[in-house]
C-alpha cells in the first residue's frame, strides 16, 4: 500500500513519518484490496497568531470505495490516532457488510444486543439510580461554552462540489454514507430514477427523501413524505 503524507501550515517531520508509516500497516492488514492511503495534516492558527490544534484526514483508495475519515487534536499524533481508529472502524464495517451479503452470519446488531443487555458484547447498562442522579442533577453534566466570536460580520462561505453518480440502491446509498461518516447521501435511485437523499435519524434507524416534480404538481402531501428506512 502506497502512503502520501502531505501537510499545511505545518511540515512533515521523519519522527511522524515513521509514527505514521507504522500504524499504517494495521490498515493493509484490514483493507488486503487497499492501494493507497493519503494523509493530510492541516494546523489552524488561532485569531491571535497563535497555533490552534491540528487536523488530519485519512483517504483510504482500494479497489472499491473509498473510505474516508478525519479528526482534531491538540497535536497531530493526537489528531492521527483518532482519525486512524475512526478509518479502521469504518473498514471493519464494510467488511461484515460483505460477509453478509456472501451469506455469512449476520454481526449483532445494537438493538439486539440492547434487548440482550449487551450481555455478550461486554458492556453494562447503567443503573436506574445513577441515571436518576444525572437527571435531578445530583451528578452535574458539564456543557462547553461556545466559543465568543469577535468579529461583527462574517460572510457565508458555500462549499461547492460536483460529483459523477450513477444510479445505484438504497442500500448501497447507505453503505456508502457510512464508509465516509456523514450523515447524509446524495444519490440517484436506481427504482425510482429519482435524485434522492439518505440521513440519520434517532432510534438507530435512517431517512429516505426523493424528488420528484410531479408530486408538487399534484399537490400529493404523502409523497413530500420522507420515508423511514430500517437497517
Amino acid at each position: 500500500m502506497e502512503l502520501n503524507i502531505v501537510g499545511r501550515n505545518l511540515g512533515v517531520t521523519d519522527r511522524f513519518r515513521a509514527y505514521v508509516t507504522e500504524k499504517a500497516e494495521k490498515v493493509s492488514h484490514l483493507a488486503e484490496r487497499a492501494i493507497s492511503l493519503d494523509v493530510k495534516l492541516t494546523r489552524h492558527n488561532e485569531k491571535n497568531g497563535n497555533p490552534g490544534s491540528d487536523r488530519v484526514e485519512l483517504t483510504l483508495v482500494g479497489r472499491g470505495p473509498v473510505v474516508r475519515a478525519e479528526a482534531d487534536g491538540t497535536d497531530k499524533y493526537a489528531a492521527f490516532d483518532v482519525a486512524l481508529g475512526r478509518l479502521l472502524e469504518r473498514i471493519r464495517r464494510a467488511k461484515d457488510r460483505r460477509k453478509v451479503h456472501r451469506g455469512q452470519r449476520r454481526p449483532t446488531s445494537l438493538r439486539e444486543a440492547a434487548d440482550d443487555g449487551f450481555s455478550g458484547v461486554g458492556m453494562q447498562a447503567a443503573d436506574v439510580e445513577v441515571l436518576e442522579r444525572v437527571r435531578t442533577g445530583a451528578i452535574p453534566v458539564v456543557d462547553e461554552a461556545p466559543a465568543e466570536d469577535d468579529d461583527v460580520y462574517c460572510p457565508v462561505v458555500i462549499r461547492r462540489k460536483v460529483f459523477a453518480s450513477g444510479p445505484m440502491t438504497v442500500d448501497d446509498a447507505l453503505y456508502f454514507m457510512e464508509l465516509v461518516g456523514h450523515d447524509f447521501y446524495l444519490f440517484v435511485d436506481a427504482e425510482t430514477g429519482r435524485p434522492s437523499v439518505v440521513y440519520r435519524r434517532k432510534g438507530w434507524d435512517y431517512g429516505l427523501i426523493g424528488l420528484d416534480e410531479r408530486a408538487e404538481a399534484s399537490g400529493d402531501a404523502d409523497a413530500r413524505e420522507p420515508q423511514r428506512v430500517t437497517a
